[in-house]
């Protein structure tokens, strides 16, 4: 066993005779606490004499003294192996579904929904238009350009006159000096997700001990110790619990961390119960200073959170509330598609996060590929067939194009190239009932409505989450199925319903996810 001297001896052991050191085995053995040893192992070896005294008493007794109960058993026994009567065809077949039925249940390990949650702010925290851009005037670094810059962004944003902004930014509209510390960051993670949590718990009907996995994305804010070791802490979890804390995966987050619980739990032979949170802190991320491309994060993100109970316990589908069908996700893999949303700093140095103009065509090819792939998942075949027809028409036509090329026809090539058909688009509202578009900005929606050709009730509920809330980053699908489930009449949910969400992240992504109302 070496010996560590120091600090840097952790890291380097360069020049360490590693027999400096050394001790004995015999040694190391009387320095293990026995008594420790035998409390831990205890109730085990009871548990296992009790069972071996339990089988020996029930075999003496039924094998080695007459006993007429155990006669007529064997003689019941013989006659149903002999003549089995009992075993009729009915019979026969009820066993076979019933072992088919379990076997498709167990195959299937369905994830279900059981609950979830999101962050109501005070009304302490909830600040108007005018009252953001005299938040923005107290911070003394922005110019009259910015802010009146950040006035009209406001304007065109589609948020309303009451969206939540933390109380270490708010408290300087009271003359007190704004608070971008850590501290102070602390502070609003934990009224968040303590809120949420907690009554995500308690809808569900879950202890917090019945949890097995805990899966916390907030991509700007990243302390040590982790958001997650601060719910495990304030909520007394159990020691074993499986924790993962997501940073930097942007708006997308949260479906991401769906799908990370989904295959966590189905790894599980007996199921499991996972705690989801998606949430962003936006305490220290209030850019200061003047380049146009940073100045949209001061005026579209909000703080809000969601927090979502899941499992994979058959015994629990009968309670939840929704059953998770599918979860997509594309990543591009450009560098465009890698800077479209930056987190960098400006030529004086503030940091903050930049986006790209490329990001509406980017954000367009990631969502193609994503309903792409959903597509087959979701649509009937009369929505399918046409796409299959049109993939392979425009494939052919590439072909046949090039081949003209090479032959040195290139008028009959590009007569070709105009031949070919356009995209399909499938009509995704046959095989969708409900929409939870991320409510990134009004641009956003509208685009996206305009494409999948959708009605004004399909994105209403982005509408009122974006008005209600602002950009909440990856929460923001969950105040949309919130609305859906509990204020929407114009397209009001029903058992049997399926809803689809979709967000957009930095890197750049695309993640989907389709539930079933149960």
């Amino acid at each position: 066993m070496s010996r560590v001297m120091s600090e840097s001896d952790m890291s380097s052991n360069e020049g360490v005779n590693h027999r400096d050191y050394t001790v004995k085995r015999s040694k190391l053995i009387g320095l293990i606490n026995w008594s420790h040893v035998i409390g831990t192992f205890a109730p085990h070896a009871f548990v296992i004499a009790l069972a071996a005294s339990v089988a020996q008493l029930t075999y003496n007794y039924a094998w080695n003294v007459s006993n007429p109960v155990r006669e007529e058993f064997i003689k019941v026994m013989n006659d149903a192996i002999a003549q089995p009567a009992i075993f009729t065809a009915g019979v026969k077949t009820s066993l076979i579904v019933t072992a088919v039925i379990y076997y498709l249940a167990r195959m299937d390990n369905p994830v279900y929904l059981l609950d979830f949650a999101t962050f109501e702010p005070p009304s302490s925290w909830k600040v108007s238009h005018d009252q953001i851009i005299e938040m923005m005037k107290r911070q003394n670094c922005f110019t009259e350009e910015s802010l009146a810059f950040m006035k009209r962004i406001l304007g065109r944003s589609g948020t309303g006159q009451a969206t939540a902004w933390p109380p270490g930014i708010v408290q300087c509209l009271e003359g007190k000096p704004t608070d971008n510390s850590i501290e102070g960051s602390r502070k609003e993670a934990e009224t968040v997700i303590t809120d949420i949590v907690g009554k995500a718990l308690k809808k569900a009907k879950i202890h917090p001990k019945e949890v097995d996995i805990l899966v916390v994305n907030c991509s700007l804010f990243s302390p040590t110790p982790s958001l997650c070791a601060m719910v495990i802490s304030k909520f007394g979890m159990r020691s074993d619990i499986q924790s993962f804390n997501l940073g930097g995966m942007g708006c997308s987050a949260s479906l991401i961390s769906i799908d990370l619980a989904k295959n966590l739990l189905q790894r599980r032979s007996r199921g499991g119960v996972a705690l989801v949170v998606s949430t962003e802190v936006i305490t220290p991320n209030l850019y200061h200073g003047n380049e146009r491309g940073f100045l949209l994060q001061n005026t579209l993100f909000r703080c809000g959170g969601a927090a979502m109970v899941l499992t994979n316990k058959l015994s629990y589908g009968r309670s939840a509330m929704y059953k998770l069908l599918n979860t997509v996700r594309v990543q591009g893999t450009g560098e465009v598609d890698y800077q479209c949303v930056y987190e960098t700093q400006d030529k004086d140095g503030q940091r903050g996060v930049t986006l790209s103009k490329d990001i509406v065509k980017v954000a367009g090819k990631c969502m193609e590929k994503n309903l792409t792939t959903l597509g087959p998942y979701v649509l009937p075949l009369s929505e399918q067939i046409p796409v299959g027809v049109t993939i392979a028409a425009r494939a052919i036509c590439k072909v046949l194009g090039k081949c003209l090329i090479k032959m040195g026809w290139e008028d009959a090539a590009k007569k070709v190239g105009l031949m070919a058909p356009k995209h399909y688009v499938p009509d995704f509202k046959r095989g969708v009932d409900h929409f939870c578009i991320h409510a990134g900005g009004r641009a956003v929606i509208d685009g996206i409505e305009k494409n999948l050709m959708l009605e004004l009730f399909h994105t209403e509920p982005s509408r009122a989450a974006l008005y209600n809330y602002g950009n909440t980053s990856s929460s923001s699908i969950w105040y949309e199925l919130q609305y859906i489930q509990d204020t929407q009449k114009s397209n009001p949910l029903k058992k049997g319903d399926r809803i689809m969400q979709v967000a957009f992240g930095s890197g750049f992504k695309c993640t989907s996810g389709v539930w079933l109302k149960l």
